[in-house]
């Protein structure tokens, strides 16, 4: 399909939202009873079309609240995590340079993109990087894309205010460590290949501080500081 034709293709399906735009509403309002307060967080949902990052044949259950395949053994996320994770972010940083570990369908950049960061992703996944990338410009989206290992962040960009890492890591990687600016803070989901808890590391000056948040499950971060692929 040829440049004008996507362009036209996307132009199409965003005029469909009249239906999708009630799901999101009941999806926002489902956000807000299960405790995610942040107005700014629900803002951006409503306004995020998730349906845009999944396959056509799924569009119908986007805005359930489940994680669906995305290709290469990986899922989007559940608009709950998405929002949860977002909310830890939001609540202590305004504006700001983020850093998301794990592009995927790129639904949780272009949520962290409609709050105002300057969005910076790294995908090891070919595929998954290309598809996603032709998303981010066929819906005008400034996000900063990387194909390779993010376990080893980009370092060439930091420091940033916070790093959201959405795969499930053994540990914590040292690398993604070094790359938070003083008072930036790490979330990331810790634990085993089928469950883990999420953790949230804050670095002032020299010393890191380290808090435990809810249980989830991701699919492996895989890489160098990560797990093995």
């Amino acid at each position: 399909m040829s440049k004008p034709l996507i362009a036209e293709h996307f132009a199409m399906i965003q005029d469909q939202d009249f239906k999708y735009k009630p799901k999101r509403e009941a999806m926002v309002r489902w956000l807000s009873g299960r405790g995610i307060a942040n107005q700014r967080v629900l803002g951006a949902m409503l306004a995020v079309k998730r349906h845009l990052f999944m396959d056509t044949l799924a569009w119908d259950l986007a805005y359930d609240d489940n994680a669906f395949p995305i290709g290469g053994n990986q899922t989007i996320s559940q608009p709950f995590t998405v929002a949860y994770m977002t909310s830890l972010v939001a609540e202590h940083y305004p504006s700001g340079r983020v850093l998301e570990i794990g592009t995927g369908s790129g639904y949780q950049a272009a949520v962290l993109c409609q709050l105002g960061y300057q969005v910076f992703t790294i995908e090891r996944i070919a595929m998954l990087y290309e598809k996603s990338k032709k998303v981010f410009s066929e819906l005008g989206l400034r996000v900063m894309q990387r194909h390779g290992d993010g376990t080893l962040g980009w370092n060439e960009m930091s420091p940033f205010a916070a790093i959201v890492v959405t795969a499930g890591s053994p540990d914590v990687p040292n690398s993604l460590l070094g790359q938070l600016k003083d008072g930036g803070r790490l979330i990331i989901p810790v634990g085993d290949t089928q469950s883990q808890q999420m953790k949230i590391y804050h670095r002032e000056g020299e010393t890191v501080y380290e808090t435990a948040a809810a249980n989830f499950s991701f699919v492996p971060l895989i890489g160098k500081e990560g797990w093995q692929g």
